[in-house]
């Protein structure tokens, strides 16, 4: 992908019903232009498909947090396996620096987060954790 389709991309994610016309004049380039490189960025499977936010999706977990995990060992695959079977875990990252993982977690209440800590924190190989809450979202989905 060249600096176009990033910026085709990027356009996309901040509204994906722009239109033709318009996302070529965001981008300099003719409608042509813009169509070709969604049907090649589809084809190739760098876009998958589009998708829709709505209001309902947002208040799904009123209580969201960033749960930061140091793991001792080799357990980090069999930790992931057991993060992923939480249903209050929306995301699993590998990372770099301090960290070994990022977990994104979403409840309806802070006790049910504070008990899904609790639950991931007793999980042998976790050797130290950090939480952050998310406050306030302003920017989501690219």
């Amino acid at each position: 992908m060249d600096d176009t389709d990033h910026r085709l991309i990027s356009a996309l994610r901040h509204d994906a019903r722009a239109s033709l016309s318009d996302l070529a004049l965001a981008l300099g380039v003719s409608r042509t232009t813009v169509r070709a490189r969604i049907e090649r960025l589809r084809a190739r499977g760098e876009i998958v498909g589009f998708s829709v936010v709505l209001r309902g999706d947002t208040a799904r977990d009123p209580v969201r947090g960033l749960m930061m995990l140091g793991i001792e060992g080799r357990g980090t695959e069999r930790i992931i396996r057991q993060l992923g079977g939480l249903s209050a875990v929306r995301a699993i990252h590998t990372t770099n620096g301090r960290w070994d993982l990022i977990v994104e977690i979403g409840t309806e209440t802070l006790e049910a987060l504070d008990r899904v800590l609790a639950q991931i924190r007793r999980f042998d190989g976790i050797a130290s954790s950090e939480t952050s809450l998310l406050l306030n979202t302003w920017k989501s989905g690219g």
